[in-house]
């Protein structure tokens, strides 16, 4: 599961974060424990507290002291918004200024992006279906006497 391109408390929280914006992690629901967690991953316990720390900073889990770590009611929405602006600056400026470059009306960028989003010859283009994904969530809390993969 983790890679060396980055910190492992990092990837932990990069994690959580995609469970929240897919919606594989709710509002108000309950995460893995830091113990869980670190038992489940085989990691220090020390490294899943930074990973929880810093998204209890950013506002996206709350504790509940003696009960646990739970997603905050507007965690998503934040989320997706960070990430939608992230994307304009990302992907959407650098196209329209090379458009700009090349003498490409802006109408004529809109047609060709619906061109391709529309076109069902495209499977690469899908957009996957809203809503939680199938993939297993390993940041949810197991329900108990429940097997663990």
């Amino acid at each position: 599961m983790f890679d060396d391109a980055s910190p492992i408390y990092r990837q932990i929280a990069d994690e959580i974060r995609q469970d929240i914006v897919t919606g594989a992690l709710g509002p108000d629901e309950q995460v893995m424990s830091t113990n869980q967690y670190a038992a489940f991953h085989r990691i220090n316990p020390a490294t899943v507290n930074k990973a929880f720390q810093g998204l209890v900073d950013e506002g996206l889990l709350y504790k509940r002291r003696g009960i646990g770590m739970f997603v905050h009611a507007g965690a998503r929405d934040r989320l997706l918004a960070e990430r939608r602006a992230r994307f304009v600056d990302e992907h959407v400026a650098p196209v329209v200024a090379e458009a700009r470059r090349l003498g490409i009306a802006t109408d004529d960028v809109v047609a060709a992006i619906h061109a391709l989003t529309s076109s069902a010859d495209r499977p690469d283009l899908a957009a996957p279906p809203p809503g939680p994904t199938t993939e297993p969530n390993l940041a949810a809390r197991p329900t108990e006497g429940a097997a663990r993969p």
